[in-house]
């Protein structure tokens, strides 16, 4: 057996992508002593702002992405929407954590959920859809409600559709335009929940105090940590998300989203192999943060500690809160137990994520009602 890589302080991470994501990526990594470069078809990107290094290039580029993987040590991406094809060019020239293989089943639902399906882990029933006949077909093996999604590149809420008894089919499978699908049954959960979890080579992992995640309109709005969830119920959710890891032979981080059940069972909903924003309280919360978990993770050193060291509630911020120009910073920053992350978007539009906020309580109520008032400080009255 090989000697796991490790590359200590002083290496260069490359991170595909340059959203918030990377942005906070890189602030942990340059905080440790790593030279970051940054690969995306963007300039001036919230990644780019923070690396040593940021490279303009399609991902469809061969050349640009063999020439930036032979510029840094180790790379890891930060959103799953890369075409695997550019991991396995960067993967001739250095080391890829997690694997271009993890990629592949996680940014497309089918494969993911395929993949779950055949390691014996709990998910909802599912059927692939790839026509309007395929979908009666699975309305009626399935039953309604149920979701329809596409099979890759959704999110937030994008590419699905809830199907009722009334709904028309064909004007439903109209609006995929002819894309792969999947129909998913409902599932009637009482909490959507998530998990972090860390894995390193060696298969250490670590994962993080369950979150609760409130949505609005499909968009994380709140996430509140611990979850409001029994100690049984948050042990069977940890050691889930660990058993996802260890099936994907993962070494990096992995947000695992989760539906909590009224009678107390657990479904595995989507995966992410990457920090996730359910997870952003860390950066403040935790003695170590996803994003310094990440690195860790992916450089081969040993996984820190993920204790968190108050009750705490994470808001996202959405352009939305620029609707009556910039936002009051004065009010947020007079609250003593309340952090203001932005991300360096120059743009602001409805239901994009600028930033967020994370607050502090004695009880996780007490710091969820410091996060609502907060974001609420920030609105200017229309003059």
């Amino acid at each position: 057996m090989s000697e796991p890589k490790i590359f200590l302080p002083g290496s260069t991470l490359g991170v595909m992508g340059s959203g918030q994501l990377g942005r906070m990526l890189a602030i942990a990594a340059r905080r440790m002593g790593y030279r970051v470069h940054t690969f995306s078809p963007e300039r001036d990107t919230p990644t780019g702002q923070i690396a040593d290094l940021e490279v303009c290039a399609s991902y469809d580029d061969e050349q640009a992405v063999r020439a930036f993987a032979s510029g840094v040590d180790v790379l890891t991406f930060e959103f799953e929407n890369i075409p695997v094809e550019s991991i396995r060019w960067a993967a001739a020239h250095c080391v890829v954590r997690p694997s271009g293989q993890v990629l592949h089943l996680c940014q497309h639902r089918l494969r993911e959920k395929a993949f779950l399906r055949s390691a014996g882990l709990p998910l909802a029933d599912f059927e692939p859809v790839t026509s309007e006949a395929g979908l009666r077909e699975a309305v009626e093996r399935l039953g309604v409600p149920s979701v329809l999604k596409t099979a890759a590149f959704g999110y937030d809420g994008k590419g699905q559709r809830k199907l009722s008894p009334d709904s028309d089919l064909a004007e439903a499978w109209a609006g995929f335009a002819g894309q792969h699908a999947v129909l998913e049954a409902w599932v009637p959960f009482e909490r959507e929940i998530s998990v972090i979890v860390a894995r390193s080579e060696d298969g250490s992992t670590a994962t993080y105090p369950v979150c609760e995640n409130i949505h609005t309109n499909h968009i994380l709005d709140l996430t509140l940590v611990p979850a409001r969830i029994s100690e049984p119920v948050a042990a069977a959710a940890a050691a889930l998300a660990v058993s996802v890891a260890k099936a994907l032979n993962l070494v990096g981080v992995l947000a695992v989203e989760l539906f909590l059940l009224p009678d107390g069972r657990i479904l595995i909903n989507e995966l992410a192999p990457r920090p996730h924003n359910s997870g952003h309280f860390s950066f403040d919360a935790s003695i170590t943060s996803q994003f310094e978990q990440q690195l860790r993770a992916v450089c081969g050193l040993p996984l820190g500690s993920t204790e968190s060291l108050r009750p705490v509630a994470m808001a996202n911020l959405l352009g939305d809160a620029w609707s009556n120009g910039e936002p009051d910073w004065l009010a947020v920053a007079a609250m003593p137990d309340v952090k203001l992350h932005l991300y360096g978007k120059a743009e602001p539009r409805p239901g994009r994520k600028m930033g967020h906020l994370v607050a502090f309580g004695a009880t996780v109520e007490a710091a969820a009602e410091t996060a609502r008032a907060a974001r609420s400080a920030l609105a200017r009255e229309v003059r």
